[in-house]
């Protein structure tokens, strides 16, 4: 859509989600990070926590927004979208 890619190589995750440069995150040991497509993240592990947590650090980096909807979702999410702007005369 947006031209959002994740990439996983070795213990990192480079995602270039729109900014001037790509951000690389580091993967904890015990998670397992697969991109089987460029455009989706799958992170899978045995402590539930920590998935989670490591699912909300990187949904962190680019946060959906009500307006247009971009941003890291969760797969089944619905975002809440807002009117914009309106003219009155």
């Amino acid at each position: 859509g947006v031209g959002f890619r994740a990439q996983a190589t070795g213990n990192k995750l480079v995602l270039n989600i729109g900014f001037s440069h790509p951000i690389e995150y580091e993967i904890p040991q015990e998670v397992k990070v697969v991109t089987p497509v460029p455009t989706s993240i799958t992170i899978e592990g045995v402590d539930k926590s920590l998935v989670g947590r490591v699912a909300a650090e990187i949904r962190d980096f680019k946060r959906p927004e009500p307006y247009k909807g971009k941003g890291i979702m969760y797969v089944g999410e619905v975002i809440r979208r807002k009117q914009g702007k309106s003219v009155t005369k």
